[in-house]
């Protein structure tokens, strides 16, 4: 959906007024890196589930769990350039990949993979996230090591970073697969496997949910999420880094997360400047 002008400004005095950039809309609007999403008055963003939901009668996309934050972000930027935001839903990952890759959408957030960046280029990480295990009330598991174990299933959703991560450490255990995230902590909740993995923010909402569960403290790898734009345009891409960087260095990222009410989610560092 497209958000109007009131909208697009609320999301701006929320995050810290447009003072905070370094440059006026106007300059932003002369730059020729983003002059065609000015000619469009619009930024489309990819979203994939459990990132948005849809209104089951109006059809109307709205951001969920970890996309408040990362829509607010978007927002910062889209006023900015002086244009809106429109959110375009994917079930899936690799499909809201793919429309970046066909430049169907704009701009899109994904966990920095090997597999991925052959697909699009990334800007410099905005946020980092753990990934580890929810496990059931009355579970032997209570460290990631205790899982490697033969016998042990663990729950995954298809073709998610964290999935990627975790077939690279595992030796023993067996992965469950599931489509989404929450088919794959029915597969947690049902018994049918032993462990769910995945980021700790998502999982801190599941267990929230599941009476006597627990997300283990340590970790077997973290989600780096950055933004990612259609491979092969150096000067998008510079823009897009450049305001990721400006949004750490403002305080725009740690108040949108910090807004949104996320738990276990951390600004990423600030890159160090080319001498």
């Amino acid at each position: 959906m497209l958000f109007d002008q009131m909208r697009r400004r609320e999301f701006i005095a929320l995050l810290g007024g447009a003072t905070a950039w370094p440059h006026s809309v106007w300059a932003q609007q002369a730059d020729g890196r983003v002059a065609d999403l000015v000619r469009a008055g619009k930024i489309r963003v990819a979203l994939f589930l459990p990132l948005y939901a849809q209104d089951p009668v109006t059809g109307e996309l709205r951001a969920n769990l970890d996309g408040v934050f990362l829509i607010e972000i978007i927002h910062a930027l889209a006023a900015r350039l002086g244009v809106e935001t429109q959110l375009v839903g994917y079930p899936t990952p690799p499909e809201a990949m793919n429309a970046i890759k066909a430049g169907a959408c704009d701009v899109g957030f994904f966990g920095i993979d090997p597999a991925r960046a052959a697909e699009a280029d990334f800007s410099p990480p905005l946020v980092q996230e753990d990934y580890t295990y929810l496990v059931p009330a009355g579970s032997s598991i209570h460290s990631i090591a205790d899982s490697d174990r033969s016998g042990v299933r663990i729950a995954v959703v298809r073709n998610h970073a964290s999935t990627a991560a975790l077939s690279r450490v595992l030796k023993h255990a067996e992965l469950v697969y599931a489509e989404t995230p929450d088919t794959t902590v029915e597969l947690l909740r049902t018994g049918q496997a032993d462990a769910m993995a995945s980021a700790r923010p998502l999982l801190l909402l599941y267990s929230d949910r599941m009476r006597g569960s627990q997300v283990l403290e340590d970790r077997y790898g973290a989600l780096i999420l950055a933004m990612a734009v259609r491979k092969g345009e150096p000067s998008r891409l510079a823009y897009m880094s450049e305001f990721v960087e400006e949004a750490k260095a403002s305080g725009l990222v740690k108040r949108a997360v910090e807004h949104a009410g996320v738990r276990g989610v951390e600004v990423a560092p600030l890159r160090e400047a080319t001498r």
